[in-house]
């Protein structure tokens, strides 16, 4: 086999070590929690093995740091392809915020809250982990306003959104220890009314008020 396709074959069969590595990660957060997600125990619910898990990622912290940042950025994918479907008008506004709530009531969601209560008493955790949600937060704020077509240019846009995302992830910890669908339902619909009116473009005082 020529050396190029050798290498190309080891860097495939990397990529799918790691993936599967991530994506057990974030399984085994939501099952067993940080104290009960090892690396030992991340490499035999990936299927590999221990050497091949420290050469991708040598710690704890690496490992599961990398999982949620992947899976995030794949979500992303997956909203904005799910967005796509959604009607145009006020319809999809109320379709948008719904895909958001879901994302943050979701198994990442809950595998990254397991990471930001362990990050306060774990230095090396939370070295790793507070440049990581600033870029996660700058990136769901910018695909926020993506899925929803505003500009933040525009005044009070950027605070709008910035709130709705506040909202979701402060119901999404609501939801964390008991079903609370039906309150989140309410909230919601009385959001999405405000938030309608917060982002229509302000046309300015009617022709004969000037």
């Amino acid at each position: 086999m020529p050396v190029a396709s050798t290498r190309v074959a080891r860097q495939e069969r990397s990529r799918a070590t790691q993936a599967r590595l991530l994506e057990a990660t974030v399984e085994c957060l939501v099952e067993h929690g940080w104290s009960g997600t090892t690396t030992t125990v991340v490499a035999a619910r990936a299927g590999v093995s221990r050497g091949a898990q420290l050469h991708h990622y040598p710690t704890k912290a690496a490992l599961v740091t990398a999982a949620v940042a992947h899976l995030t950025e794949r979500r992303a994918v997956e909203l904005r392809t799910e967005a796509d479907a959604l009607p145009a008008g006020p319809r999809r506004l109320d379709g948008v915020v719904d895909l958001l709530a879901a994302a943050f009531t979701g198994p990442l969601f809950v595998a990254a809250l397991e990471l930001w209560v362990a990050a306060r008493t774990d230095a090396e955790l939370r070295a790793a982990l507070v440049p990581l949600e600033a870029r996660m937060g700058r990136e769901m704020h910018r695909l926020t306003l993506e899925l929803l077509g505003v500009d933040e240019r525009q005044p009070g846009v950027r605070e709008a959104v910035q709130a709705t995302l506040d909202l979701l992830r402060g119901l999404g910890v609501a939801n964390l220890l008991s079903d609370d669908s039906a309150r989140r339902t309410a909230l919601l619909h009385t959001w999405k009314r405000q938030l309608a009116a917060l982002l229509a473009p302000d046309e300015g005082p009617p022709a004969n008020a000037r």
